[in-house]
């Protein structure tokens, strides 16, 4: 039998559970843009109460759920205060000056994490002349960066900046499952600081589609009517929305693994002299090859070596691989891993 493929592009890339598709095969459903669909509403329920919000809706994406966030605490010429590095900048093709006319303004930090001094002095003096800011748009974890955590009291300190000013905070919480485990803090904890939370089901919980928003009643309310203007309005969305249901229920107490093997992963690699790993501290794994001679990259090369034995990333720099560790890959693949790493090592010193 051949080895199995140890895809370490995303932690999105992951295959439902057998249970998780008994799940799915089983769920109740209607015509949820009907408000039919008892088991997509038993998943915003569920999610609302662990994120302490009082509505919550499911959204086939997050870069969807992102956007109608920003939309809703936003305004058409308005501006919201993103880090540098932030996805709904970066990742999010342009989204939010094209679907809503709003404007992002970033914030260049040395490690990913906005707090309320590196925000202060982006909230713009109201004038007549200059956009007006609206919303403060925070990433955890920050993918950019590595995956790192935002510490609670600097999720606290921007949302009373924000107060402060009469601006909103959305917490684009993607990966927020991770930064808990990590953190030690409930999803609630950080939830409270912010107008709109997102969280993805299809990521650290293994699911195969979906994201969830959530906030007040009445901003959700609008958040609806911004979904269906995008083409969110599902109809028999229970068969996704079960596995929402199932991971939440089964599979968060897994996370700790894949940060224990992220740190592995890290570790190992970081022995091999080719290369410096940037010590991770969820399940994301930012390795930086070194040059030998002037000339083009040899990311390529690097990333069709680990192809050929099975092993997938994917550039993320111009010297950069990234790797993210998730429910899918286990011990066996994360040895793997390194042990490609470090064959290539000792082709290189042959040439």
């Amino acid at each position: 039998m051949s080895e199995a493929v140890v895809d370490l592009r995303s932690d999105t890339v992951t295959r439902p559970t057998p249970a998780m598709r008994a799940a799915i095969a089983a769920a109740e459903v209607g015509d949820d843009a009907l408000g039919d669909d008892p088991t997509t509403r038993r998943l915003e329920e569920v999610t609302a109460e662990l994120l302490g919000k009082e509505r919550a809706l499911f959204f086939p994406t997050g870069l969807m759920a992102n956007q109608t966030a920003l939309a809703v605490l936003g305004r058409w010429g308005g501006e919201v205060i993103v880090e540098a590095g932030a996805h709904v900048l970066n990742y999010e093709e342009g989204a939010a000056a094209a679907l809503s006319g709003i404007q992002l303004r970033s914030v260049h930090t040395p490690d990913g994490l906005l707090d309320a001094d590196r925000v202060r002095p982006a909230i713009r003096p109201v004038s007549k002349y200059a956009p007006r800011t609206c919303a403060v748009a925070v990433e955890n974890t920050h993918l950019f960066s590595g995956g790192r955590v935002m510490p609670l009291e600097s999720m606290a300190g921007v949302a009373t900046l924000a107060r402060e000013h009469g601006i909103k905070v959305h917490l684009d919480g993607a990966r927020l499952w991770n930064a808990c485990v990590a953190s030690g803090h409930s999803p609630a904890e950080y939830a409270r600081h912010a107008d709109t939370v997102m969280v993805a089901l299809s990521k650290a919980l293994g699911c195969p589609v979906g994201s969830v928003l959530a906030g007040e009643t009445a901003v959700m309310e609008e958040a609806w009517r911004v979904r269906r203007r995008l083409g969110g309005a599902m109809r028999q969305s229970g068969l996704l929305a079960a596995a929402g249901l199932y991971a939440l229920a089964h599979h968060r107490a897994a996370i700790s693994e894949d940060h224990a093997r992220a740190r592995r992963l890290a570790d190992g690699i970081a022995e091999i002299a080719d290369f410096s790993v940037i010590e991770p501290e969820t399940n994301i794994v930012l390795i930086d090859v070194h040059q030998r001679v002037p000339g083009p990259s040899e990311i390529d090369k690097l990333l069709l070596f680990l192809e050929m034995r099975k092993i997938l990333m994917i550039q993320f720099g111009t010297n950069r691989l990234r790797a993210v560790t998730h429910r899918d890959v286990d011990d066996a693949g994360i040895a793997r891993a390194i042990a490609a790493f470090g064959e290539w090592a000792a082709s290189q010193r042959r040439i």
